[in-house]
């Protein structure tokens, strides 16, 4: 019998079990259950934080099996990760780390991706970047989604320096010394705005993957228009100034 390709043996849920993928939910549930089983093929590892939905998102997370955490009231997306993080490196055995959107947008063959550059490079955290192919934002970029990620970028200089081109992709892969770290403070979108602030304050090993990310109609409906990117750029400025 022939032994198992790289690929193949990469997507093995039996080698993934020490990741844990990290799913933040807010009134998701048309599409999570669909998002949770097809991850758990490869993942079998999943938290989601169902952060004070009203509809049935806490009923199809447990239907697909993964880990379920409730919020009693919507609290934003940085709190649900830092609370999936929180539980996840509580588990016997979780070494790497995954933030994955519940709106279908992520691509597991580029987890896998990022896992394995953890397994096998010096590096702490992996972020993704949708910049990172030829013709990238032509291909799968809507033009004011491109606007408001190159804007973030030009106006941070903490991004700039940590030499990222793409500071706001939810997809990130990280290892257990992020994972005790990370202490989110800001509980919304502006979260990621705190990431790239503990990136460079405790002096992660940081690297990025191109990525793919599937825009639908549902996924777009739920974007940050131009004024959100720019407001989530200000509440990091802010959230620089508070003490930790």
């Amino acid at each position: 019998m022939a032994g198992d390709t790289p690929a193949r043996s990469a997507g093995d849920p039996g080698r993934n079990r020490d990741v844990w993928l990290v799913v933040p939910c807010f009134n998701e549930g048309t599409v999570i259950e669909d998002v949770l089983r097809h991850a758990r093929e490869t993942f079998p590892n999943i938290v989601a934080v169902d952060d004070g939905s009203v509809d049935d998102s806490a009923m199809a997370i447990h239907r697909a099996g993964a880990h379920l955490v409730r919020h009693p009231v919507n609290l934003g997306q940085g709190a649900a990760i830092q609370t999936g993080v929180e539980y996840a490196r509580a588990q016997p055995g979780a070494r790497y780390f995954v933030t994955f959107d519940a709106d279908g947008q992520h691509q597991i063959k580029d987890v896998l991706t990022m896992v394995g550059r953890l397994r096998s490079e010096p590096v702490d955290i992996v972020v993704g970047t949708r910049f990172g192919r030829p013709r990238a934002e032509d291909d799968q970029v809507p033009l004011i989604k491109r606007l408001v990620l190159r804007t973030v970028v030009m106006l941070s200089p903490r991004t700039r320096r940590l030499g990222l081109t793409d500071a706001h992709n939810g997809l990130r892969v990280f290892n257990r010394r992020v994972a005790e770290d990370l202490n989110l403070r800001m509980n919304g979108m502006s979260h990621a705005s705190e990431f790239v602030e503990l990136m460079d304050a405790n002096g992660w090993r940081v690297a990025e993957e191109p990525v793919d990310i599937l825009y639908t109609e549902y996924s777009m409906s739920k974007g940050q228009s131009l004024l959100n990117g720019i407001n989530i750029l200000s509440d990091g400025i802010v959230g620089r100034r508070l003490p930790r």
